[in-house]
């Protein structure tokens, strides 16, 4: 995926630089197409004649910037700024030629090249009628058959350019391929699933995949929950009630604000640090909404007079979860947060007839949740807004208080989690006691007394373990 355009005031791409030591070079592929449609990038393809690696390193050299290989085999170089403001990868000048290159691009709009040293565009596909035309057409007819993961790249491109229109052969020849998506290399499968449901209109690039035919080669766990219908609490079937959870996610994500008020600022923090896999907390969210029901269809039940259940569809979700990621090549921190995010998304509602919480309540709570209680907490909001069957909207009402009333706590937690009002060893010698399970017990319980203000100083701490300790159990 890529970042973010450079904001005001900062260093744009060395183009012009590369120009000067590379002449003739060209400007190739999205960069030219987001140019001439006004829209910011930070990824530039260039073709350069001559060295790669001589080139990358003279212009890191003079832009202060990284220079490294991306490819042996093709003598492709990366220049990447300081910071990761831009990148610039350059790629030798293929014997064919410019054009020959241009013809095996996947879509006419992105088989433009603009000389870096000035002159019109180079566009041997017709690709300039194309932008204007608001078209999406393949350059040849083997585009996809090519490189199959240009299906998924094609419904991505398509929801981020929502005013343009797929050509109805680039849609036939994309759903022909699709099939062929199941021999692509999983870790590029992934990146380009990051990118849809990461973009701007994450409802529209599924829509447009499952459309191709591409969602049940590379997520057929979603495909699967069309069609699942639920209860009279839910106005939706499983499929488009997790699309709106999407949704209500990523809203969420970018505004806090708009249900946590205050508390916006702090939210933002944490949904803006990395995770894993490229991703930050605020884009796992997004893949939290995409699986959280993920395994309704395998706990659908009916009980009594027609009363629809899931049960334990949260923990069966969580070890699908697990599953998923590791079939598409993801991390497995990402798998643990992930299915952390799937089997405690319901904890939050089972609250909210409880509420206002004691603290041995919230204390729970945000014990079961670590380390994603901020993170469920807003993916159980998201589920809550996209649930509007019977009785929701003071259900929505309740559980809005139920979360914001959490959320600070939630919040605190991430920076100063509780710890015992005494060390293990300690404890240890004061009561008599090897370290093992039973010490391990002992100072949860401590804890968690001391989180809800039940324990004074030291001693107070020991009287109440050994009070504990000797307590009997059973």
């Amino acid at each position: 995926m890529s970042g973010p355009a450079p904001g005001p005031g900062a260093a744009g791409p060395p183009l012009a630089e590369l120009g000067a030591l590379a002449d003739p070079a060209w400007l190739v592929g999205g960069a030219v197409r987001d140019e001439l449609l006004g829209r910011p990038t930070v990824d530039y393809d260039v073709i350069v004649t001559g060295d790669a690696r001589e080139l990358a390193r003279a212009l890191a050299r003079r832009a202060d910037a990284f220079a490294f290989a991306l490819s042996e085999a093709f003598g492709a170089w990366r220049v990447l700024a300081r910071g990761g403001g831009w990148r610039i990868d350059m790629t030798p000048l293929a014997a064919a030629g410019l054009e020959a290159d241009l013809a095996q691009r996947d879509l006419t709009i992105n088989a433009i090249a603009r000389p870096l040293h000035g002159g019109a565009p180079i566009d041997p596909s017709g690709g300039l009628a194309d932008l204007a035309a608001r078209r999406l057409r393949m350059v040849g007819p083997q585009a996809f058959a090519a490189d199959p993961l240009r299906v998924a790249r094609l419904a991505r491109l398509a929801a981020e350019l929502s005013e343009f229109a797929i050509d109805p052969d680039t849609a036939r020849a994309a759903s022909a391929s699709a099939s062929a998506l199941v021999d692509v290399s999983a870790e590029r499968v992934f990146a380009e699933l990051r990118s849809i449901v990461c973009g701007e209109r994450p409802a529209a690039g599924l829509e447009l995949l499952e459309r191709l035919g591409a969602t049940e080669i590379v997520l057929p766990e979603l495909v699967a929950l069309h069609g699942v219908q639920q209860s009279a609490y839910h106005h939706l079937d499983v499929h488009d009630h997790t699309i709106a959870v999407l949704e209500r996610a990523a809203e969420l994500a970018r505004d806090p604000s708009a249900v946590f008020g205050e508390l916006a600022g702090e939210l933002a923090a944490v949904l803006d640090e990395p995770l894993a896999d490229e991703l930050t907390r605020g884009q796992a969210l997004r893949f939290g909404a995409l699986l959280h029901d993920i395994a309704k269809p395998a706990t659908r039940t009916v009980v009594g007079e027609g009363q629809v259940r899931f049960f334990d569809h949260d923990v069966q979700g969580a070890e699908v979860a697990v599953a998923l990621v590791r079939r598409l090549r993801g991390s497995e921190r990402l798998a643990a947060h992930l299915a952390a995010l799937t089997r405690h998304h319901l904890r939050l509602g089972f609250l909210v007839s409880r509420m206002p919480l004691g603290r041995r309540e919230l204390y729970r709570y945000l014990v079961a949740c670590d380390p994603v209680g901020v993170d469920v907490t807003l993916l159980s909001v998201a589920d809550r807004l996209a649930t509007l069957g019977r009785g929701s909207d003071a259900a929505v009402e309740r559980h809005l208080e139920a979360a914001r009333a959490l959320m600070p706590a939630a919040l605190q937690w991430r920076v100063a989690p509780p710890r015992p009002p005494l060390r293990g060893d300690e404890l240890a010698r004061a009561l008599g006691i090897a370290p093992g399970p039973v010490l391990g017990r002992l100072l949860a319980e401590l804890t968690e007394a001391a989180y809800a203000g039940e324990v004074g100083d030291a001693a107070h701490a020991v009287a109440l373990a050994r009070e504990l300790h000797e307590r009997p159990t059973g």
